[in-house]
């Protein structure tokens, strides 16, 4: 586990707002990604009957929709027990706009980081 007061400022700050999509909108997991140029977007969970997105999909989907082209980092809460690590998939839409180095920290409903992964 990793103190979140330890990270930067601006990572905190995803962290933080990935916590509040998540208990807001009682979805399982919330997200939070930040563009090259300080602008974040924030998702939950998307289940329904005919699309289905992590959280992390989804906010890399709307930083996309929003002319985004470039990730600095990005950040997913899950729930209580849930395990820190990542789908593939998610790994991929990181990469896909920020590239193989981009940092994603992932915590848990606490806010407390529990890993640091990187896109690639």
């Amino acid at each position: 586990m990793t103190d979140s007061t330890v990270l930067e400022p601006e990572d905190r700050k995803i962290v933080t707002l990935a916590r509040a999509a998540r208990a807001r909108n009682g979805v399982p997991e919330g997200a939070a990604v930040r563009d090259d140029n300080g602008r974040t977007y924030v998702a939950g969970t998307v289940a329904l009957p005919s699309l289905r997105l992590s959280a992390l999909r989804t906010a890399v989907a709307m930083a996309v929709a929003s002319g985004a082209t470039s990730l600095e980092a990005a950040a997913v809460v899950v729930g209580e027990g849930e395990s820190p690590s990542l789908a593939d998939d998610d790994l991929a839409a990181v990469r896909d706009l920020g590239g193989a180095a981009t940092p994603v920290f992932v915590a848990g409903p606490d806010g407390t980081v529990r890993t640091v992964a990187t896109a690639g």
